[in-house]
């Protein structure tokens, strides 16, 4: 059995950074984007965003407060 190392949220973070992630808020929206920054409170700025929906709507640019925030993860 392989060990992993254990790594903080922060490094998850840090290294998801320049690709593609989804975020779940607390609204209920799965907003997916390219994460370009975050900061210790986990807020979030991500570009080309877009909300994923019964319709597709385009944010572009957007900065999700951490509070607001369910999970983060990777878009495969």
């Amino acid at each position: 059995m392989e060990h992993e190392i254990m790594q903080r949220p922060l490094d998850v973070l840090g290294n998801a950074q320049g690709k593609k992630i989804i975020v779940k808020t607390k609204s209920g929206d799965n907003v997916t984007g390219i994460l370009k920054a975050f900061d210790s409170h986990i807020n979030v700025w991500i570009d080309d965003a877009k909300i994923n929906g019964e319709k597709e709507i385009t944010l572009g640019r957007v900065l999700i407060r951490g509070d607001s925030i369910i999970y983060i993860s990777p878009e495969k």
